[in-house]
């Protein structure tokens, strides 16, 4: 499996790509099936937190999601 790639899509969710497990806070994984991909909502407006439902979108959710040093 290829390794994780997350990358910040401009004005919209956190694509999260490759070999990765998504728990709570506890620690418990999210049943993912076979997926490989998952969006994550980045605008806190998703009614699927943590997951995007694509509530971004009609809100106007905008952020340009450009690198720089950290």
């Amino acid at each position: 499996m290829a390794a994780t790639k997350i990358t910040l899509l401009s004005h919209g969710p956190i694509r999260v790509e490759g070999d990765f497990e998504l728990c709570d806070p506890e620690g418990r994984a999210f049943g993912l099936g076979e997926k490989t991909t998952l969006y994550l909502c980045r605008c806190g407006l998703s009614e699927k937190k943590p997951l995007c439902d694509g509530h971004h979108k009609p809100a106007g959710f905008t952020d340009a999601a450009c690198a720089r040093e950290l």
